[in-house]
């Protein structure tokens, strides 16, 4: 059966931010023989309340068609932003609504916000102790309200096993697909992200607030130096190589780079390397050395390292957790 997913629907909800896990995991379709564009997920929206209208925070209402017990049948729940919270975002505790819908959701479930959906998870208690963010401008008050919850407001996701949480709206996007390529590769999620028509991957710990997402018109840009260097990761590139792609100085190279994308040049080529790797090891039975070589790393015991930083595994257990997921 299809991993089922449950979007809960919250009075005063952001639709575009409801509809980001139908879009994603709904258009996720498997990959491998046995289940070759068959739907990997069933996501389903359901109602604090019986079935009926919900409002939304515009000049809409949607219906819901399913009440709170969907909760107790879902492998995943997703709680997207609402405005209206009322006491969960004032007081930092669940209504008897949300409380009682919560008791539905059976142990192991696994939760995931989107935005500002943090603060119900917090008030529920599913992220005491742990690391979570929310979107950047309520990042403060979340901090205040919920002090036993351990904040990072600077990325756009965190993946704690089984409570994730992401920033605001589209970095809701970037939890998603994350997801999908967690429970079922890059093939896959790549597969998605470019039917959406969305960047396949933008990493958790990426700034949520890049000061130059688009530069001013008598700026240049650093994207020729990116898809310069994408084209030869194998390779060894140094910055001045990218510098030279721009005609700018390390400096000012560096600066704009960080502006435009949220972080180093050299944290954003590692990132771009163990993504490659990553799909190397998923998809195709390259020896260790090999992988390490075309990924950019030159030696297995640097991808390794590099692996282990980023995923908490090895190459060879990375390759056959992963494989061993698919039998």
């Amino acid at each position: 059966m299809p991993h089922r997913i449950a979007v809960l629907a919250l009075d005063g909800l952001l639709p575009f931010e409801l509809g980001i896990p139908q879009r994603i995991f709904g258009r996720s379709l498997g990959f491998e023989p046995h289940n070759k564009g068959r739907k990997l997920y069933e996501v389903v929206t359901c109602s604090i309340r019986p079935p009926g209208p919900v409002r939304t925070n515009a000049d809409f209402t949607i219906t819901v068609e399913r009440g709170p017990e969907t909760l107790a049948t879902a492998d995943t729940v997703v709680v997207p932003a609402s405005y209206e919270l009322g006491p969960v975002y004032t007081e930092g505790r669940l209504t008897d609504e949300l409380a009682a819908a919560f008791a539905h959701i059976r142990p192991g479930t696994r939760m995931v916000s989107i935005c500002t959906g943090s603060y119900v998870l917090a008030a529920a208690g599913y992220l005491d102790g742990r690391p979570a963010t929310t979107h950047w401008s309520s990042a403060d008050h979340f901090q205040q309200l919920f002090p036993e919850v351990r904040v990072d407001p600077d990325v756009l996701f965190i993946d704690d096993g089984d409570v994730l949480t992401s920033a605001g709206v589209a970095a809701g996007i970037d939890l998603c697909l994350h997801i999908v390529r967690r429970d079922h590769g890059t093939a896959v999620a790549n597969d998605v992200a470019r039917r959406t028509v969305v960047p396949p991957h933008r990493d958790g710990g990426q700034a949520q607030y890049i000061q130059r997402p688009v530069p001013e018109a008598q700026f240049a840009t650093t994207t020729s130096a990116r898809a310069w260097a994408l084209g030869r990761l194998e390779r060894p590139i140094l910055l001045r190589d990218m510098t030279q792609q721009e005609s700018m100085s390390v400096r000012t190279f560096t600066r704009r780079f960080r502006e435009e994308v949220g972080v180093s040049p050299v944290q954003w080529l590692t990132r771009q390397r163990v993504e490659r790797a990553r799909q190397l090891l998923e998809s195709t039975d390259l020896s260790i050395d090999q992988v390490a070589r075309d990924a950019g790393f030159g030696t297995p015991t640097s991808l390794r390292q590099h692996l282990q930083a980023a995923l908490g595994a090895s190459p060879t257990v990375y390759r056959r957790t992963f494989r061993a997921g698919k039998a």
